[in-house]
């Protein structure tokens, strides 16, 4: 753990009363691989960060840029609820707020741990044995006065999925749904942690979480989530699928108007617009094992034009239905993209209606000519 701490010998920070906290130092008490560190000083103020050249980015509260890492440091700080949602507190940060007062701000006690220079855990919320016995467990009754929570509850419940979700902190997850505070988040917020929950190893288990708590139908209205869809969503981790590809699962039975409320990237959802029509049409096309089939799917999904996101279709595809071969159409593909259709329009005179019909043919050939290895 100790390794963590590289401050020591840090002139910007020497004489500073400084701390690693959350993520980190729960990453390191489980024996992963430690990401970006978060820094609390504690007992400073805005002006003695300046002197020291580090650079003020904190918008509500005091965050500051190290002047040669660019690691962020926060003065240790308190808040209070002033108003709905997420959005509605104002936050304090002093010399007056200890280290122990920020930690019981935090949302689960796994990530209110803090390690001090000389190695020591700063413990107060039992965090270390929440760790220990693979248990998520709020830090205190103010856990419902913010929204976010719920959502990193279930993000972080699908991140490290052999650990316990206590019942009293699932039940303060319902009283946040039935208070309407859930009802405050916007669709940015709600993508961030969804984006993040997907790419884990387990991403159903996000949505569970959300489900079993009430707030699903809620933060995502519209999403259908049943076992055929959380199999799917499985492989595509198990697959190690992309965002988009993830995504795309998730929403294959859902809705079209899910889209406006998780305000996804465009790459996402457009595969998600696209994988069901790609999923009704390749059981045909293989039961028909014809041309006309396959050239009815590959237009289909503008596949000519975009062969990289037909190749995260038909990978998200083979999630669901057996025997898909992307090798295999990826080649009816390019048989077809191989067609010189200036060739043919110049042929044609520019009428659009042969052009069209002339094309179409030469497509068809293309692929029979692959079929028959002709």
């Amino acid at each position: 753990m100790t390794a963590l701490f590289a401050a020591q010998d840090d002139p910007a920070v020497a004489g500073l009363d400084v701390y690693i906290v959350g993520g980190a130092v729960r990453d390191g008490l489980l024996g992963l691989q430690a990401g970006d560190r978060d820094w609390v000083v504690v007992g400073a103020s805005p002006e003695i960060m300046a002197a020291r050249g580090f650079t003020p980015v904190g918008g509500d509260f005091p965050v500051f840029l190290h002047p040669r890492t660019h690691e962020e440091y926060a003065l240790a700080r308190t808040e209070r609820k002033s108003g709905r949602g997420y959005r509605g507190f104002v936050f304090h940060a002093g010399p007056d707020v200890t280290l122990e007062d920020d930690l019981r701000r935090r949302d689960l006690t796994v990530n209110a741990i803090a390690l001090a220079s000389d190695g020591t855990l700063v413990d107060p919320l039992g965090g270390v044995a929440d760790v220990r016995a693979r248990v998520l467990r709020h830090t205190g009754p103010a856990f419902v006065e913010d929204p976010v929570r719920l959502l990193r509850l279930a993000r972080f419940a699908a991140r490290f999925h052999d650990f316990s979700i206590a019942p009293e902190t699932l039940e303060l997850c319902r009283a946040l749904v039935r208070d309407g505070e859930v009802d405050a988040l916007v669709p940015e917020r709600i993508w961030q942690e969804f984006a993040k929950g997907l790419m884990t190893d387990h991403p159903g288990r996000m949505l569970d979480v959300l489900d079993e708590s009430g707030a699903l139908e809620r933060v995502a209205p519209g999403l259908v989530w049943r076992a055929d869809v959380a199999a799917g969503l499985a492989q595509g981790a198990t697959r190690g699928l992309d965002l988009a590809g993830r995504y795309a699962l998730l929403c294959r039975c859902s809705a079209p108007s899910l889209q406006d409320r998780l305000r996804a990237p465009s790459a996402c959802r457009d595969l998600a617009r696209l994988l069901p029509g790609v999923l009704e049409r390749l059981p045909h096309a293989a039961e028909s094992d014809g041309p006309a089939a396959w050239l009815a799917l590959l237009e289909s999904c503008d596949a000519l034009r975009r062969p990289e996101r037909f190749e995260a279709l038909l990978a998200a595809a083979g999630c669901v239905l057996e025997g898909v071969d992307p090798a295999v159409w990826m080649q009816r593909q390019a048989a077809v993209r191989a067609v010189d259709a200036g060739a043919i329009a110049r042929a044609a005179g520019g009428d659009a209606a042969r052009i069209r019909d002339a094309l179409c043919v030469a497509r068809l050939q293309a692929l029979e000519r692959l079929r028959t290895g002709a």
